[in-house]
């Protein structure tokens, strides 16, 4: 499992890459996307490329509270295993996919955000990415990666901030904390991830999608985190906007890589895996940013034609800890208990 199996999948995304550049710019010289949202607060200096709309953004108060998680069984794996990987203090930023789009540079047309593994980009090779150094405490060489959330009302001022292109533009929002935790399935026993899986959660291209069935955006306000959106959210003074991003956790037992998102999918609602499927830790990215003032107009980087619409929000996942290190988070998760390192 730990060996770097690309051939037909790089050659896949490489074509697609390719396909996705001329898309992208054939959609700024004709002029798509150049509206400007007009959401109560949003300046002349709205994200570039158009967007977001009027109806991206919701008061979190009128946003009704979820439904509440499924109760675990006797069987169930009720631990959490918390990952500590800083909030980006070395600024590692770069235009590239390596989960989506593996040896494409410039592949992701906006700027993704890393924790974890400090070597990650476009060209990274399992070898490579197992001797990088990290930013994690315990010598998790994981990369963990989303794209940046950006005041739009403020101008980029360093150079990592003006490197998208293609409609993205302001300040990026650093956040105020990142939370890394494993967790187990409410219904039975986890097993060991394989080293060097990839892993995606949402739908980069949400908006202008055929179905919303890849959409897992979960937005919401520290003061009422039973609430969540597929919208930007307005939150009361004081609170930290959040974005929470939840992994598939049913693995096909074969894969580490699929560009058709079959290897690694999502229990159904009460905890079970499809068939032929074994649950594996569940991976939830959780991103707080400090309060901003009523009205800030913000924008998720994007493709120009999706908008900045908040649905597209997603992140991606390499895991690169070690056969040993995984089995101390199986064994957390299995055993319930409440572990950090």
């Amino acid at each position: 499992m730990g060996r770097d199996r690309r051939p037909l999948g790089l050659l896949f995304w490489l074509v697609l890459g390719s396909a996705l550049t001329v898309a992208v710019f054939g959609a700024s010289a004709t002029g798509i996307g150049t509206g400007t949202g007009t959401d109560p607060g949003m300046s002349s200096h709205g994200a570039g490329g158009g967007g977001p709309e009027p109806d991206d953004y919701v008061d979190i108060r009128n946003v009704p509270p979820a439904a509440p998680a499924p109760r675990p069984g006797p069987d169930g794996s009720t631990g959490t295993y918390r990952v500590d990987c800083g909030r980006n203090e070395g600024d590692h930023y770069n235009q590239d996919n390596l989960v989506v789009s593996p040896g494409l540079p410039g592949g992701a047309h906006h700027t993704h955000e890393y924790v974890g593994n400090r070597s990650t980009d476009a060209r990274s090779t399992d070898r490579g990415l197992a001797a990088a150094p990290t930013t994690c405490r315990g010598g998790d060489r994981s990369t963990y990666y989303w794209p940046v959330l950006r005041r739009t009302d403020r101008p980029a001022t360093h150079a990592y901030e003006k490197a998208a292109g293609h409609g993205n533009a302001g300040r990026i929002l650093r956040p105020a904390e990142v939370r890394l935790e494993f967790h187990g399935n409410p219904v039975g026993r986890v097993v060991a991830m394989p080293r060097f899986l990839r892993a995606l959660t949402g739908d980069a291209v949400a908006r202008t999608a055929r179905s919303e069935a890849d959409v897992r955006a979960r937005w919401g306000c520290s003061s009422l985190p039973g609430r969540f959106t597929t919208r930007y959210p307005r939150c009361p003074e004081g609170d930290r906007l959040t974005r929470t991003l939840i992994f598939p956790s049913c693995w096909n037992g074969l894969d580490t890589v699929d560009s058709t998102r079959t290897h690694l999918v999502f229990p159904a609602a009460n905890g079970v895996c499809p068939r032929d499927t074994f649950a594996v830790p569940q991976l939830r990215i959780t991103l707080g940013y400090d309060a901003l003032p009523a009205g800030t107009p913000i924008a998720l980087d994007s493709f120009p034609e999706q908008r900045h619409s908040p649905r597209t929000d997603h992140a991606m996942f390499v895991n690169v800890m070690t056969d040993a290190a995984m089995a101390v988070v199986v064994d957390c998760l299995n055993s319930g208990r409440r572990c950090a390192v």
